[in-house]
């Protein structure tokens, strides 16, 4: 059976686009090119579909979650509300798998932030 290598891309609407890009660079550290490319550090990713009823997405009408893997989720929290971002109270704490933390953006996305254990 053929099998897909990794994630190749994640693309969202926007109402501007340029902005959203700019937000994402100015925020969380996302030097894309031109084109979107952006070469990532290499690292576990987690595929999990949710029930259609969750509300850990944030709003019902956010059908999927970006999760972005940070070294140390207090320092870019600390950044994130540094530069006024939406940042979440509340962080959590699973053993063995990390912290997570939270932040939204511009547009309303609801994205996590993992610190792997």
């Amino acid at each position: 059976m053929e099998r897909v290598l990794g994630i190749g891309g994640y693309f969202l609407r926007a109402a501007d686009p340029a902005a959203l890009g700019a937000w994402y660079r100015d925020h969380l550290g996302i030097d894309a090119d031109e084109n979107g490319l952006w070469g990532q550090e290499a690292g576990p990713t987690v595929f999990a579909p949710f029930d259609a009823d969750t509300d850990y997405f944030g709003s019902r009408t956010q059908q999927t979650m970006l999760n972005f893997r940070v070294r140390d989720l207090a320092a870019m929290l600390a950044q994130l509300r540094a530069k006024g971002a939406d940042v979440a109270d509340e962080t959590q704490d699973m053993d063995g798998v990390g912290r997570f933390g939270w932040v939204t953006d511009p547009e309303g996305n609801r994205i996590e932030l993992w610190e792997p254990a």
